[in-house]
């Protein structure tokens, strides 16, 4: 019979320095982590995208608000994300 016992999860966070390419087999070629980089360049690339869909032959105004607002909610986030950062710890 199996024990119903269980172990203590641990609070803290596992952070590993260096990457087995036996576990991760993409890390062989340095794909094992985020580009942050990219996503940043793929963010402000979607925000131009949304605000180049405000040009068009339809006459009502609300989708506009909606892309408009989408386009600076995203804008915000990459702006106050860069400005922390940069922040000092």
């Amino acid at each position: 019979m199996a024990a119903t016992d269980l172990d203590k999860a641990s609070t803290e966070r596992a952070v590993a320095t260096s990457v087995d390419p036996a576990e991760v087999p993409s890390a062989e070629w340095g794909w094992s982590g985020e580009s942050r980089k990219t996503f940043r360049i793929a963010a402000w690339f979607v925000i131009v995208a949304l605000l180049a869909m405000t040009i068009g032959n339809h006459k009502g105004h609300v989708e506009d608000i909606f892309l408009v607002g989408l386009a600076a909610l995203m804008a915000l986030i990459l702006i106050v994300d860069s400005l922390t950062r940069r922040m000092p710890k």
